[in-house]
Order: C-alpha cells, then sequence, then structure tokens
C-alpha cells in the first residue's frame, strides 16, 4: 500500500480521526470521547487511540498499514513542546506530530493557502489570522484563564449569573431561573454542579444560552455582548482590517455573526473542517 495519511482532531467535547491515501480520498473515520490534554492528558490519549484504532477498522487496515500512517494530531490543551512530544509518543504510529488544536483549525477553515481570519468558537474559544503563509493567532488559553465567548465560558458565565441573582445582586431572569431550578433550586446544588464539571460539562449549557438571547433574555444577551466585545477585540489585535475574509467556525461561531455584523466585513464561509486541516498539515509533515 501506498503513503497514508492520518489526522485528528482533539477537543474538549470529542476525537476525530481518519485515514486518507495520497489522492486525498478519506479511507475511514473513528470517533471516541474527549481529548484535551489538560484537562485530562492520560484519559484523552486513551481517547485519541481509540479514535484512531476505529478509523484503521473503518479503513479496513492492518496494524503495520495504521503505524506506517504520517500523522498530525492536533489536540486541545497542548501548552508546551514538552506535552506535545510526549503526545506524539505515545500514539501508534511512528511518524506522528502533536501540536495544539489551533493550527488545524485555521488550515481546515481557510485551506492550505490564502488569507484570511478565523474566529473559532467551539467548547473553547481563540481567533487566528493568516497572512502570507504567516499565521498569528490570540485566546485558546482554556476555561481558567481565558477562553472568553466559548461554550463553556458561556455555561461558567450563566452559572455565574445565575448566583448573583439567587443573593439579589441581580434581577433574575427566565434563563437564571431555569438554570437554579434544574439544580435543584438551591445556589448550593449549583455550586456542587460546577465543582467538578469539565469545560464539556458547562459547554451543554451554550445552546440554552444563546436561545435565550435570541428571545430577548437580558441575562443572556449581556452575556453573548461581552463574548462579542471579545472577539472584536481579538480581530483588533490580530490587525483584521473590515474587507479581510472572516470565517467563523467551531459549534457556536456562527451564531455570534449577528452580533459581530458590521459594514464592509466580509464572512465567508469555511472550506474545510479542522478534520480536513489535519490532512492538509500531514502532508505538509510528510513533505518536510
Amino acid at each position: 500500500m501506498g503513503r497514508i495519511y492520518l489526522g485528528v482532531d482533539g477537543g474538549g467535547t470529542g476525537c476525530r480521526a481518519a485515514f486518507w491515501d495520497t489522492e486525498g480520498r478519506r479511507l475511514g473515520t473513528g470517533l471516541a470521547g474527549p481529548a484535551n490534554l489538560t484537562t485530562d492528558f492520560d484519559a484523552g490519549i486513551a481517547n485519541v487511540r481509540a479514535a484512531i484504532a476505529a478509523a484503521a477498522r473503518d479503513a479496513g487496515l492492518s496494524d503495520d498499514d495504521a503505524r506506517g500512517a504520517v500523522c498530525h494530531a492536533g489536540l486541545a490543551g497542548v501548552q508546551s513542546p514538552q506535552t506535545a512530544a510526549r503526545a506524539a509518543a505515545a500514539l501508534p504510529c511512528t511518524r506522528a506530530r502533536v501540536d495544539e488544536d489551533r493550527g488545524i483549525v485555521i488550515a481546515g477553515a481557510l485551506g492550505p493557502q490564502g488569507d484570511g481570519t478565523v474566529l473559532a468558537i467551539g467548547t473553547g474559544s481563540f481567533a487566528g489570522r493568516r497572512q502570507d503563509g504567516a499565521v498569528r493567532s490570540v485566546g485558546g488559553w482554556g476555561l481558567r484563564l481565558g477562553d472568553c465567548a466559548s461554550g463553556a465560558w458561556l455555561g461558567r458565565a450563566a452559572l455565574s449569573a445565575t448566583l448573583e441573582a439567587a443573593d439579589g445582586m441581580r434581577d433574575p431572569s427566565p434563563l437564571t431561573d431555569a438554570l437554579l431550578a434544574r439544580m435543584g433550586g438551591t445556589p448550593q446544588g449549583l455550586v456542587a454542579f460546577a465543582a467538578t464539571a469539565q469545560p464539556a460539562d458547562l459547554g451543554a449549557l451554550a445552546p440554552e444560552v444563546m436561545r435565550a438571547a435570541a428571545d430577548g433574555d437580558a441575562t443572556a444577551r449581556g452575556i453573548v455582548a461581552e463574548g462579542a466585545a471579545w472577539m472584536e477585540r481579538a480581530l483588533a489585535a490580530l490587525g483584521h482590517a473590515a474587507d479581510d475574509p472572516l470565517c467563523l467556525t467551531g459549534g457556536l461561531g456562527p451564531l455570534y455573526r449577528a452580533a459581530l455584523d458590521r459594514d464592509g466585513r466580509r464572512f465567508v464561509p469555511p472550506l474545510g473542517t479542522p478534520l480536513d486541516g489535519a490532512l492538509i498539515l500531514a502532508r505538509a509533515y510528510a513533505e518536510g
């Protein structure tokens, strides 16, 4: 069998892996659980390996063929070269490169070449710009210190607002009432949930926040406006001009479009997915 490429997209809510041949035909795809290496390195790597194994089965590849694939894995929570090297050594491939997940998102959205800016808003968040082949990004530092506007951030902000409403520090709203009721009707129930909640658990609340904002809920609208303001600061920091291509990606990115719409702003659809971006970077790794 000729050269095979393996791409991995590992995020806070799940992991996808796929094999391709040299013609770019996808041979097989596998899915597994979250792969955020900051949240839980061992569990994340186990899920990456499970997704790769599922993709190999789907492609009908032998163990030797799968092991010989050239792999690029973009994984959430890779914040140092040491973590990247440790993760690469744990993958079932003889030639594997691991990086944080921003690279595959940008490559997937913009393709192998071309300039543009990406606002990636999923469980986490970041903004990235590619200009004349150079890539720069801001954000993406995880929920404890950042990930503004992300699903996990929206969920956490909504829970914080719910506690303030319960304390009489702000007016309650349908959103805060619903969240408090779901947590047993007491602040203690909400705090107990938050004590063990992972980013994906908080992100699961994000669609409810966005729906409430669309329905005019004052609390939700304020949270979404704060997230949109962070995006505007990110675009400014990257030097994004109004007529530059702007791609909104991730599960929540397109939902912010109305809040970001400005005269002359040029929104473009993503050319592909982060998994497509992983293929692009696997090819580049093989050729490098």
